[in-house]
C-alpha cells in the first residue's frame, strides 16, 4: 500500500498553491515587474498607433475625429523616392550587418572560449565588453578623431607624404563606415549569449575528437557549430526580424554629414516626416511597412529552420 502511495503523482497545485508561488517568488517578480511594464508599455501598447497609418492625422484633433483615408498613405508612399532611398540605405546597411556583425561576436567568442586562464580571459572580456556603455555621441567622436580629416590617422598619413583619406562624411563610405563602428561598439556585448551556448558543450566530445586525431578546424566544425547551431539559428532568425531596423540614434547624428541621399534610412524617414514635418499618419504608414517585411521574414526564417530541424522562435 506504501508502494502504490509513493507512486502517485504529486496534487496539482490549486490557488492557494499558486499564491504561495507568488509569494515566495515575489522578489524575483518585482525584478521582472519593471521589464514588463516597459514592453506592454512601449512595444504593445504602441501598437494601437498603427491606426493612424489609415488616417489624416491632427493631434489637436485626436485619433477617433482625424478624417480616415484608408490606403492613401500607402499609395503616397510607395510614390515617395525618398522613402525607397532610405529602404535601398536600409537594406545595404542591414545586408553588411548582416554579413559583418552578425558572425563577428561568434568568432570573438570562439577566440575567448580557447583562452585557457581565466584572468586573461576576464580582462579581454571587460575590455572588449566597455564600448557598449559608451553613449553613441562618445563613439562617433572617436571614430572622428580617428578617420576624420584632421584625424590621427590622416596626421599619419600627411607625415608620410600620403595624400588624406575622406572616411567620415563621405557617402560612398558611409555604409561600412557604420557598420565597422557598430561591430567596435556591440561585437563584445554580443558575446556573451555564445559563450552561454560554448560553456555547454560537452568538454567530452572535444577529447574524443582529439584521440580520434582532428584538429582545431575539424572539432570547430564537427562539435563546436553542432553543439550551438540552436542558438545561432534562434539568433539568426531574430536577427532577420531586425534586418530593416538597423538603428536610429546613429543615423540620426550622421545624417546631416553625409546627406539624406546616402545617410537616410527608415527609422530617420519615419522621425523626420513624423516629427519635424508633423505628417503622422505618412509616417505611421512606413513605420507600419517595416513591422510587416519585420513579420514576414521572421515567419519565413523560422519556417526555414523547422524545415532544418531546429525549433526556431517558435514550434509548429
Amino acid at each position: 500500500m506504501d508502494a502504490i502511495d509513493t507512486e502517485r503523482p504529486p496534487p496539482r497545485p490549486g490557488r492557494t498553491g499558486h499564491l504561495q508561488r507568488i509569494r515566495r517568488d515575489r522578489v524575483l517578480l518585482a525584478l521582472m515587474a519593471p521589464g514588463v511594464v516597459y514592453f506592454l508599455v512601449f512595444h504593445y501598447g504602441a501598437l494601437f498607433g498603427n491606426a493612424l497609418a489609415f488616417l489624416d492625422y491632427v493631434p489637436f484633433l485626436g485619433v477617433v475625429d482625424s478624417e480616415w483615408v484608408g490606403l492613401a498613405n500607402f499609395a503616397q508612399l510607395f510614390g515617395d523616392p525618398l522613402f525607397w532611398s532610405a529602404v535601398r540605405n536600409t537594406v545595404v546597411i542591414g545586408a553588411l550587418q548582416l554579413v559583418f556583425f552578425f558572425p563577428a561576436p561568434l568568432a570573438l567568442a570562439l577566440l575567448l572560449h580557447s583562452l585557457v586562464g581565466s584572468t586573461i580571459r576576464q580582462f579581454v572580456q571587460s575590455v572588449v565588453y566597455l564600448p557598449h556603455f559608451l553613449s553613441w555621441v562618445i563613439v562617433l567622436a572617436l571614430f572622428q578623431q580617428m578617420l576624420g580629416g584632421a584625424g590621427v590617422v590622416n596626421g599619419w598619413l600627411g607625415d608620410l607624404g600620403v595624400s588624406p583619406v575622406h572616411v567620415v562624411g563621405n557617402p560612398d563610405l558611409y555604409p561600412p563606415l557604420v557598420v565597422a563602428q557598430l561591430v567596435w561598439k556591440e561585437c563584445g556585448w554580443a558575446t556573451i549569449i555564445f559563450l552561454a551556448a560554448l560553456s555547454q558543450v560537452d568538454e567530452g566530445q572535444y577529447e574524443a575528437a582529439a584521440l580520434d586525431g582532428a584538429g582545431w578546424w575539424r572539432r570547430l566544425w564537427h562539435v563546436t557549430l553542432p553543439g550551438i547551431r540552436p542558438v545561432l539559428v534562434l539568433l539568426l532568425v531574430l536577427r532577420l526580424g531586425e534586418f530593416l531596423d538597423v538603428g536610429f540614434e546613429q543615423f540620426f547624428l550622421q545624417r546631416q554629414a553625409v546627406g539624406p541621399e546616402a545617410g537616410e534610412v527608415l527609422d530617420t524617414f519615419v522621425y523626420f516626416t513624423g516629427f519635424a514635418n508633423g505628417e503622422f499618419g505618412y509616417a505611421a504608414a512606413a513605420g507600419l511597412f517595416k513591422g510587416v517585411i519585420g513579420i514576414v521574414l521572421v515567419y519565413t526564417a523560422n519556417k526555414v529552420a523547422h524545415r532544418l530541424g531546429e525549433q526556431g522562435v517558435y514550434q509548429r
